[in-house]
């Protein structure tokens, strides 16, 4: 019986088969801007945390028994918080505000099985952004985009995203998306891996 991504995300299917985790993708049927409204005030940590509860759970009770891994990432800068762009001007609004700042990445991740939460992580990444220039954001867009169209942050660290970065603070993998390595443990705890 395989673990069950709640996720179409590409960057977290990319990880688990890398790390050689067998999985199936289901995507989780949640509105998470509806979700994040009920959350009110809450720090991105907690509202990343809670969005990748919230995944978890919602594709657990349509599996009963399996296991279920849901993720989630939230971007911060200057204390204002970012989701997806819109479309490629946003993109390149969102890049103008990140030039020269520190981006909070915060990635969670959590499991289910039949309603319940076994187990959930977040972790934070702190990338520090060099100044970015308008003639960059052109370029940079016009090679990363749409590729870039689903990415909290608008970047691939894998890709050409790196380019965006002066210094980079935390684990690759919550970069990359989902607390890989705190996941794994608790996969081998849940009897998902081999100990």
């Amino acid at each position: 019986m395989s673990l069950i991504l709640a996720s179409q995300s590409g960057s977290r299917k990319a990880m688990l088969e890398a790390a050689g985790v067998p999985f199936e993708a289901v995507p989780a049927a949640i509105d998470e801007r509806a979700l994040e409204a009920q959350l009110g005030g809450a720090t991105a940590a907690q509202t990343a945390l809670e969005l990748a509860r919230a995944k978890a759970l919602a594709v657990s009770t349509q599996r009963p028994g399996r296991l279920v891994l849901g993720s989630d990432s939230l971007v911060s800068v200057a204390g204002r918080r970012f989701d997806k762009p819109q479309g490629r001007e946003d993109a390149a609004d969102h890049l103008r505000f990140f030039s020269g700042q520190v981006m909070e990445l915060y990635s969670a991740a959590a499991l289910a099985r039949d309603g319940a939460v076994l187990w959930d992580h977040g972790a934070l990444a702190r990338l520090k952004l060099r100044e970015l220039s308008d003639r960059f954001i052109t370029a940079y867009l016009g090679h990363e985009w749409p590729a870039v169209s689903g990415c909290v942050g608008v970047f691939r660290i894998e890709a050409r995203g790196v380019q965006l970065f002066e210094s980079i603070e935390g684990d690759h993998f919550t970069v990359l998306g989902m607390p890989l390595l705190a996941v794994l443990g608790a996969l081998r705890e849940h009897g998902e891996l081999a100990a």
